[in-house]
């Protein structure tokens, strides 16, 4: 399932949409970072690409060629949630 990152709306597109692409639901653009399965907000540049350019914009549309749009809820990398980063923090000391 896909999701816009903007509107939190499911959004249906194809493997090859365009960059100028925008959600139905909320008329934002789809070719954003913050829809990107490389997007992370604790990488270097905020991206888990290390090719990719620099995006001064996390929400407007790019020319990022390594895009891939994120499955599952958009935005959100596929990491330990914060409390289990605490609980891993804290069994190492015992």
């Amino acid at each position: 399932m896909k999701v816009c990152a903007l509107c939190g709306k499911e959004v249906e597109i194809d493997r090859f949409f365009g960059r100028k692409a925008v959600c139905a639901g909320c008329g934002g653009d789809l070719h954003i970072c913050l829809n990107c399965r490389f997007y992370s907000e604790s990488s270097h540049n905020k991206c888990r690409e290390p090719k990719a350019e620099f995006q001064r914009l996390r929400d407007k549309a790019n020319f990022c060629d390594y895009f891939q749009y994120q499955e599952g809820p958009a935005g959100r990398e596929a990491s330990p949630g914060a409390g289990d980063v605490k609980k891993q923090f804290d069994d190492l000391f015992r």
